[in-house]
């Protein structure tokens, strides 16, 4: 029995090696197959985005060269009045298209109209005879070439088509696409992933030092063909330092920096009609990793079984009178155990309950809250219900009037003058209209997701509402929302919501003083736009300043109000990430101020 001991030991060590070795391999290929499935994945959404963002505008050069005022210019490229024209209308449809640049050229490879004829950079007089989508456009077909331009330094991707004047080419239409857009969305992510051309040199990169590095040899041969087309214009191209290997049909690329190399798995697909190679690279480091500690686990795993066989062995040698003895023990910590698990299945079986009822619970807050919001927005429609029949009543009585006379200007033939009565009460209807369509948005249920919003056009619905209250008070109301256009993340809807309870209130405070002028401003802070109303009247009594945002609390009389609309108003700009606080300022009155995140240019352009 000592001697089998013995040799179980000695042979231990040489199992626990080989299976570790064995098991290291196994396990990493494993993680290898579901870094390159993830990866796969990625590759997927990185060439429908590119394809997708190129596809846009492939049909647009064709288009716009059979313009008629662009098919006269290259046949009269020397008329001043006409290339203004083109200049003009090429500059508003890249506007609106949002692309890099467009441009005109002639046979002999001179711009003679462009979208930026009048920036620093103007492509006007340059010549690009040189470019391969210029001499593809010249033999009649429609072209495509990426490349850093020679003259914005700016990459892009080009289209050209011809422009034809009846069946003879008179020019070249160039429409040249940004993709700075995507590669920035490639920054900062889990895979590296860049974009290199039939020559090997990466034209996209999520990593800005690879640009314009060849991941292939650099040649004279492919130096040449670079050269020749200009396409990376004065910009050094350079190799990058990579070793590549292929292992089980896997592509493996070596990048060395300094001292230290990093392996990453590659994965590439060639995109044929943009001609180039999409590629993601994903860190086999972390890969690696994580299959040692598998096997490390695994090891440890083995080592304590190996140790708890040989401590049974050796007990059941010496210690037989005592297998009834654990057999006994073994049996009450099976016991316990089963108890134990009984009493956490009933813990998890009432954790399961309260989460339910939490649910439940919070379900319930958010539909009181929301028909606590529709009950403040309907008491504030009640409150304005008088002046809003004085202000239908007035239009009404005008158009009868109009009505009234154009009938009897007819009946005199005099047309002219009744047709000008029927105008003036289709302008009343209007009215009547735009006020009615506003109250109906603030009276319905809001059901909006939280997204860009452009302050001036609430607070143009806004005075739409409270303009009746505001004129019942006799207050006017000062606004400045600076000279920038503010955007902020939140419900269009609601937000309006928000400025007509504050605004309302304002006017009630000013209501019978000598000064009832209302002040609106709106201005940006530190990444967040603050929107201030405040009124020149009595101020918050310092014993209620801790009550005013609580529910149902108010200081109006009875049947003014139900106390909802601050208490509403705190909890809106709360969900939009904001806050909302109210202050006396030192030179009398009350302001309310509102704090929320503002967002950024591409947002701007979106609530726009």
């Amino acid at each position: 029995m000592k001697h089998r001991l013995v040799l179980a030991f000695l042979l231990l060590p040489l199992l626990a090696a080989m299976l570790a070795w064995k098991g290291y391999a196994v396990t990493t290929d494993s993680y290898l197959r579901e870094a390159s499935a993830q990866a796969t994945t990625a590759l997927r959404l990185a060439v429908t985005a590119l394809d997708g963002h190129l596809n846009r505008y492939q049909a647009l050069p064709a288009l716009i060269a059979d313009h008629d005022d662009v098919r006269e210019l290259v046949t009269r490229p020397r008329d001043r009045r006409l290339r203004e024209a083109v200049d003009s209308y090429l500059k508003d449809i890249n506007g609106l298209l949002q692309s890099s640049d467009i441009y005109v050229i002639t046979p002999d490879g001179n711009t003679i109209a462009a979208s930026n004829y009048d920036g620093p950079t103007s492509f006007v007089g340059q010549n690009f005879s040189y470019r391969p989508y210029f001499q593809e456009a010249l033999r009649g077909q429609q072209s495509r070439f990426y490349a850093l331009g020679t003259t914005s330094l700016k990459r892009g991707y080009f289209f050209g088509s011809p422009i034809r004047v009846g069946n003879e080419i008179r020019g070249v239409m160039v429409f040249k696409v940004d993709v700075e857009r995507i590669e920035a969305s490639w920054q900062g992510g889990e895979y590296k992933i860049f974009v290199s051309d039939p020559e090997g040199i990466i034209f996209m990169s999520g990593d800005p030092e690879w640009r314009y590095a060849s991941v292939l040899p650099l040649t004279s041969d492919r130096l040449a063909r670079t050269e020749a087309s200009r396409r990376y214009a004065d910009a050094t191209v350079h190799a990058l330092p990579v070793l590549e290997r292929v292992s089980s049909d896997r592509h493996f690329l070596t990048v060395s920096a300094g001292n230290s190399s990093r392996e990453y798995l590659m994965l590439s697909q060639r995109m044929p009609d943009a001609d180039w190679t999409v590629n993601v690279l994903v860190d086999t480091a972390s890969v690696r990793t994580q299959a040692l500690t598998t096997v490390i686990a695994a090891l440890l795993l083995l080592c304590l079984a190996g140790l708890g066989v040989a401590i049974i062995f050796q007990r059941r040698a010496r210690l037989n009178e005592r297998l009834s003895m654990q057999a006994e023990a073994r049996a009450e910590l099976e016991r316990r155990v089963d108890e134990r698990t009984a009493d956490l299945a009933r813990v998890n079986a009432q954790i399961e309950e309260e989460i339910a009822e939490r649910r439940l619970t919070e379900k319930q807050l958010r539909r009181t809250q929301a028909d606590l919001i529709q009950a403040g927005k309907l008491a504030g429609l009640g409150q304005m219900s008088a002046a809003l029949s004085h202000e239908f009543n007035q239009p009404l009585a005008a158009a009868k009037t109009y009505a009234d006379s154009a009938a009897l200007l007819i009946e005199r033939g005099r047309s002219d003058e009744a047709t000008d009565n029927i105008r003036r009460i289709s302008g009343l209807v209007d009215r009547m209209a735009a006020i009615s369509k506003h109250l109906r948005n603030f009276a319905r249920k809001p059901n909006e997701k939280l997204g860009p919003v452009l302050v001036e056009d609430v607070v143009r619905d806004t005075m739409e509402i409270v303009s009746v209250r505001l004129k019942a008070a006799a207050a006017s109301i000062d606004i400045d929302l600076g000279d920038e256009p503010l955007v902020v993340r939140a419900g269009s809807v609601r937000l309006q919501q928000v400025l007509v309870n504050i605004i309302s209130n304002a006017a009630d405070a000013v209501e019978g003083l000598d000064d009832r002028t209302i002040r609106l401003r709106a201005r940006q802070e530190d990444g967040k736009v603050v929107l201030t109303v405040s009124d020149p009247g009595p101020g918050i009594a310092p014993a209620i300043a801790e009550r005013i945002f609580d529910p149902f609390f108010s200081t109006k009389g009875v049947g003014k109000g139900l106390g909802l609309g601050l208490s509403i108003s705190y909890n809106i700009i709360k969900d939009f990430g904001g806050s909302l606080i109210a202050t006396n300022p030192a030179g009398g009155g009350a302001e309310f101020r509102i704090e929320l995140a503002a967002e950024n240019s591409n947002a701007r352009e979106a609530a726009e």
